[in-house]
């Protein structure tokens, strides 16, 4: 990756287009008042580090201030005699993080573009490509509705105890602690009679839920009857009033859940359900696989080209695999010229099918289901047959993408979940380019020696 970002760096026109539209994120509405911080280039390169090494912000403070090729990189390493230039890590993280979804895409097609050329792609040569999905896993426990309750009421407890902390003469929570303490106590003895077997399990776990329920029932009373008593005193307050209603109204949503579901009996229809308070977009998803059965974050689709370069990526928004072709094909369709697409079944529908072949001249998109007699034909072409095995190309790429961080996203909200995910995708193509590149310079210094060796 240090081999492509270098490359990048002494390629005037790269160079330029990628200051540019950082430049359009990190300098929009700032005025230059002479505090140090982190130029453009910097900020680019600590964020593909992050996501090439799959590192922490931690781990990415220390490297940015000890490691010498690094700071070579990013132009912050100096000579014996002049002043040491070191990065605070609230500096990194809060320049990085400025990098939004769009500016990532607009970042992967200049990357993009730059490796069909260390590539030797012809230019208007036609791409292969082939498109798959997968699920990053956001960063989540495993949900029940009894623990997702504890999580909205001692988010109001933690939510309380600052106004506790911050002001003095709030009465009525003398007994925070004990609240806190009993609430988590009956959450754990109810997963502990769902866990276990035995005789009357399921009177246990009623009786268990019963007095959950009570106990978080009288809890949210008290927070209702109490708020009107904590002060208002700045913005910061009036955030945590926002936060601690939020919470309460999550905390009666999973009562009536586990009323439902514990003591009713009732069957909790899957739109009704909800996989993390703290992550909303989480979505459970179950892909037929044997290990892990089912995952818990984002199905995740990607396109890559016969360089295994990633030229286009969409985080899915609770649809099917079929449900994101066309919006897919016009994207891509309007960039590239393509000769030839592969998919796998989860693809399949006739109607992409057919307006797809309009445009592209080999769609390998095997049949969900029994084939006709010539749909049978058509995929037992040679053609059809060689390009389909190729598909396979693609697992490879998913599961360096994994290594590259997108096998579990660490940070909090959607918005940043999807940052990473572009991120991630850079780091890769970023990865895949500096590989060429050092393979090249390999073959001039094997080439080199011999024509000295003659």
């Amino acid at each position: 990756m240090i081999a492509a970002l270098k490359a990048i760096f002494v390629h005037s026109e790269y160079n330029s287009q990628i200051f540019r539209i950082i430049e359009g994120v990190l300098c929009k509405n700032k005025h230059f008042t002479g505090r140090k911080g982190m130029d453009i280039w910097m900020v680019f390169v600590l964020a593909q580090v992050r996501l090439c090494l799959n590192i922490s912000y931690e781990t990415l403070h220390n490297l940015a201030n000890n490691h010498y090729a690094l700071r070579f990189v990013m132009g912050i390493e100096r000579e014996f005699g002049f002043e040491r230039i070191e990065l605070e890590y609230q500096n990194i993280y809060d320049n990085v993080t400025l990098l939004d979804d769009q500016t990532v895409r607009q970042l992967n097609e200049i990357i993009v573009s730059f490796g069909h050329e260390v590539f030797k792609k012809k230019e208007g040569a036609a791409l292969r490509l082939k498109t798959d999905s997968f699920v990053v896993e956001g960063n989540v426990h495993f949900p029940t509705d009894y623990n997702l309750l504890w999580d909205c009421l001692r988010k109001c407890l933690d939510t309380v105890e600052k106004f506790l902390d911050k002001y003095e003469g709030i009465v009525g929570w003398r007994k925070i602690t004990n609240w806190r303490a009993e609430t988590k106590g009956l959450m754990r003895e109810l997963g502990k009679a769902s866990s276990s077997g035995g005789k009357n399990k399921e009177q246990r776990v009623k009786e268990s839920a019963r007095k959950y329920l009570v106990k978080a029932k009288m809890l949210v009373a008290k927070l209702i009857k109490e708020i009107p008593s904590l002060p208002v005193g700045d913005i910061g307050d009036l955030a945590a009033h926002y936060v601690l209603e939020e919470f309460m109204s999550l905390a009666n949503k999973h009562i009536d859940l586990i009323e439902r579901r514990v003591l009713n009996g009732e069957q909790i229809p899957h739109c009704e359900k909800m996989f993390s308070v703290f992550e909303q977009y989480t979505e459970m998803i179950k892909k037929g696989k044997l290990h892990p059965n089912v995952e818990l974050g984002k199905l995740f689709a990607i396109t890559t080209d016969q360089y295994d370069l990633i030229i286009d990526y969409q985080p899915m928004e609770e649809e099917k695999d079929r449900d994101i072709l066309l919006p897919l094909a016009d994207r891509v369709l309007d960039r590239y010229s393509v000769n030839s697409w592969s998919f796998d079944k989860g693809y399949w529908n006739k109607e992409n099918k057919d307006l797809l072949q309009l445009e592209v001249p080999n769609v390998i998109m095997p049949k969900l289901g029994k084939r006709t007699e010539k749909e049978t034909e058509e995929e037992h072409a040679p053609v059809f047959k060689k390009l389909k095995k190729k598909h396979s190309a693609i697992e490879s790429n998913i599961n360096e993408l994994e290594h590259r961080g997108l096998d579990r996203c660490p940070d909090k909200s959607y918005q940043h979940f999807k940052n990473y995910l572009g991120l991630g995708v850079c780091a890769y193509n970023l990865k895949k380019i500096g590989r060429a590149l050092m393979e090249q310079q390999r073959e001039l210094v094997k080439l080199k020696t011999l024509r000295q060796a003659a």
